[in-house]
């Protein structure tokens, strides 16, 4: 097993190799990369996050495909549009997210940039309530479902209340909020501090980070993403999830 230096010295050294633009290539990131408006970037990230599942090449074909079908401006597409003119997406498939969940993200998303200023309004309104991104996640799912919604819609959008993991949204929120200037994160909002940022678990990031003994809850929920975030915090505790870039490239390109 690993010493604290040791380990500390080996995250350090995997997050100056792939918290960098190379990684953008394989990453869905490069879906709000294409964008400058900070709307644009927000709502091409918070899809992107949404079907963020499956075979990285088939996410980031579905979601470049996807920004397409909303003429490449995303926010402008949300003003201007309404369900009357969204059958051209009535394909549009993700694995178990269909066309149905597509039209009313595109809803919800109208009703937030519409009524409550935005998403990062609504996340930052959230956060600041206790200060914590679970209060953040829970506050943004209950205005997200303030409309009526299809129930089948509703396991798309992690319920951290319920002990989720809520990887996509952990993912979407790093991209938004972490700004350390390496051309991948965004640091677009300013009011949700990079400590308070919560790792994006998954499979790979899970399996690495038992493998160094940063994590031994079995279950891949919300309860280890607190354990292991706070562990990753004891190496970084104002910007704890830039271990993310470490802990995933170890599972998923070097075979750690």
């Amino acid at each position: 097993m690993y010493t604290h230096e040791e380990l500390y010295q080996l995250l350090e050294e995997k997050v100056k190799r792939y918290n960098h633009p190379g990684f953008i290539t394989s990453d869905p990131v490069q879906i709000p990369r294409r964008f400058s408006k900070k709307e644009n970037i927000e709502i091409a990230g918070f899809l992107a996050a949404t079907i963020a599942w499956g075979q990285r090449p088939v996410i980031i074909k579905n979601a470049h495909r996807l920004m397409q079908g909303m003429d490449n401006n995303p926010y402008q597409f949300l003003l201007d549009t309404t369900e009357a003119d969204w059958l051209h997406l009535a394909d549009f498939k993700h694995r178990t997210f269909n066309s149905a969940d597509l039209f009313f993200f595109l809803k919800s998303l109208q009703n937030i940039y519409k009524n409550h200023g935005g998403l990062e309004q609504v996340f930052t309104e959230g956060y600041q309530s206790d200060q914590t991104v679970f209060s953040a996640l829970t506050h943004f799912r209950r205005i997200f479902f303030e409309i009526d919604s299809p129930h089948r819609t509703q396991k798309h959008i992690s319920d951290v209340s319920k002990n989720s993991s809520a990887k996509r949204l952990n993912m979407f929120l790093r991209w938004m909020v972490r700004n350390d200037n390496a051309g991948v994160d965004f640091g677009l909002w300013k009011n949700v501090p990079s400590s308070a940022l919560m790792l994006p678990l998954d499979v790979h990031t899970g399996n690495i980070s038992r493998q160094l003994g940063l994590l031994q809850r079995t279950q891949n929920d919300w309860k280890a993403v607190v354990e292991v975030t706070s562990r990753l915090a004891e190496f970084d505790p104002t910007d704890p999830v830039k271990y993310d870039f470490a802990l995933f490239g170890m599972g998923v390109f070097d075979n750690f």
